[in-house]
């Protein structure tokens, strides 16, 4: 069960209109087949009732209501209200795993927490839903209070409720409690179908994950990327990686779309993948080292079971100061070019200077580094931006005027748009448009501004493209981010313009 639109909306900053979350649901029912999918809590907001009312509305027109859970509280009558009145059809009801959070939030006893939950659950079902309980804490109450856990499981235990939901709430579990305190409920109540909930304050919710399954439990909640508090929930990507290759365990998820999720996840959430998030970051099917490079070339020695294309990837080879020559061959082929052993050779040694001055290098920026290293002029600037003017008034659209050179023609265009780059590139495809020439979709626009905020410090502007099916990235330098990001794009239209891609 996945719990990004619903537990993921619990990090900071983290809010999903009613659109992404259905835009986001679809994706992870329909295309990464996850079994279930936590969309919301009750009594939220308004923004929340309308996005919960779309997405039921769009599971009923596609059969799959019974995927969309919604969290639900122990408050009467009202969160039952609130849920049937969207339209969802299961309630997550959120109950008190430990005594502490039952005597110090509640101040109730057990027995009149118990007597509470068994309205709630008698009222859902009256009203047609379906339940499941969060034992909210219950890490906690294993440890703490376990004779409390098992009072209140013996209690209901044979209520009408579909699972029991053991979250580390506050994710201070490692692995061996993981398994230790499953284990004991799952042989305690064996008929009862336990999912496991895991946090990753101690950065171990995968490693938990791992434990719990094996300990017996039948359901794994999860998080595209692993948003939510504090540190987040198990990853979605993670779990299905264990899953598959460790537990040798079979499940309905489509590995190949578990990119695209993320990428969606990270473009609506504003929260970045880590570069070295395992399976989905930009840098894990990444190989650095020449030694590897090479390696590779030579019966693949330095892969692993986590083959990209599982996960919609493609393996790359970084370009830096730990770039041999067989790196640097990777790339040219990639790029269709070939040197000869002198040439790759000075080519090699460039690229080294380059990282050792803690620059990036990236694809794109080869034939570049072949043109200056050999002097050979394979790179003709084609297209040339000879002028612009940017300009940014109070109340108004940025507006930019271009005049650009293709081919030894001049051309210009007038735009305005959402920024000064965006009008800026907008005039630009104008212009290809009236030409009827093909360009490159940008895809991500990231800027690199150096600690300390120096005003006259280069910034660095990355602008990654999909051209034809593939995606690439050109960069550029500049004490401002906006002409560092027009450098980028000459750069990318120039290689597109001399087949260079």
């Amino acid at each position: 069960m996945d719990t990004t639109l619903r537990d993921g909306e619990q990090t900071r900053g983290v809010s999903f209109n009613a659109h992404e979350k259905v835009s986001i649901a679809i994706l992870l029912l329909k295309e990464a087949k996850v079994d279930r999918i936590e969309v919301g809590s009750a009594r939220v907001s308004a923004g929340e009732f309308e996005a919960v009312n779309k997405l039921a509305i769009w599971a009923h027109e596609n059969e799959c209501l019974n995927k969309i859970e919604v969290l639900g509280f122990i408050d009467g009558t009202q969160s039952i209200d609130w849920i049937e009145k969207s339209g969802a059809k299961v309630i997550n009801l959120l109950c008190k795993g430990s005594l502490n959070h039952v005597t110090s939030q509640l101040r109730k006893t057990p027995e009149e927490h118990i007597l509470d939950i068994k309205k709630s659950i008698e009222y859902a079902r009256s009203k047609g839903l379906s339940v499941n309980l969060y034992l909210e804490d219950w890490s906690n109450g294993m440890i703490h209070s376990r004779d409390y856990v098992y009072k209140l499981t013996d209690a209901l235990q044979n209520d009408p409720v579909e699972r029991i939901m053991l979250p580390d709430t506050l994710g201070i579990l490692n692995q061996d409690q993981a398994y230790d305190f499953c284990k004991a409920m799952i042989e305690r109540y064996p008929k009862v179908h336990f999912d496991f909930h895991a946090h990753n304050d101690y950065d171990l919710a995968t490693a938990n994950v791992y434990s719990a399954i094996k300990a017996g439990v039948k359901g794994i909640h999860t998080t595209v990327n692993g948003l939510g508090e504090r540190a987040g929930n198990a990853s979605l990507a993670s779990v299905i990686g264990i899953l598959s290759d460790h537990l040798k365990i079979e499940c309905n998820i489509e590995e190949s779309k578990l990119t695209k999720v993320s990428k969606l996840v990270e473009t609506f959430s504003g929260i970045r993948i880590p570069e070295n998030k395992p399976l989905i970051g930009d840098n894990v099917f990444t190989q650095t080292c020449g030694v590897h490079a090479d390696g590779d070339a030579k019966n693949n020695l330095y892969f692993n079971n986590l083959l990209p294309e599982r996960f919609g990837r493609v393996r790359q080879y970084a370009l830096g100061k730990t770039s041999g020559k067989a790196n640097i061959k990777k790339n040219l082929e990639e790029l269709g070019l070939e040197l000869d052993a002198d040439s790759l050779q000075k080519v090699t040694a460039k690229i080294i200077e380059l990282g050792d001055k803690k620059k990036n290098v990236t694809t794109e920026d080869l034939p570049y580094i072949i043109s200056d290293v050999l002097h050979n002029g394979n790179i003709v600037k084609s297209i040339n931006f000879k002028h612009y003017s940017l300009s940014l008034t109070n109340g108004l659209k940025p507006l930019a005027n271009v005049n650009i050179e293709i081919d030894g023609k001049l051309y210009e265009q007038v735009a305005s748009g959402d920024g000064q780059y965006d009008a800026f590139i907008k005039a630009i495809w104008k212009i290809y448009k009236e030409l009827d020439k093909e360009h490159p979709t940008l895809v991500d626009y990231l800027v690199t501004i150096p600690p300390g905020g120096k005003s006259d410090a280069l910034v660095e502007t990355t602008i990654s493209w999909l051209y034809k099916d593939k995606q690439y990235k050109t960069k550029a330098l500049d004490p401002d981010q906006t002409e560092a990001a027009i450098k980028a794009t000459e750069k990318m239209l120039n290689l597109i313009e001399n087949n260079n891609l």
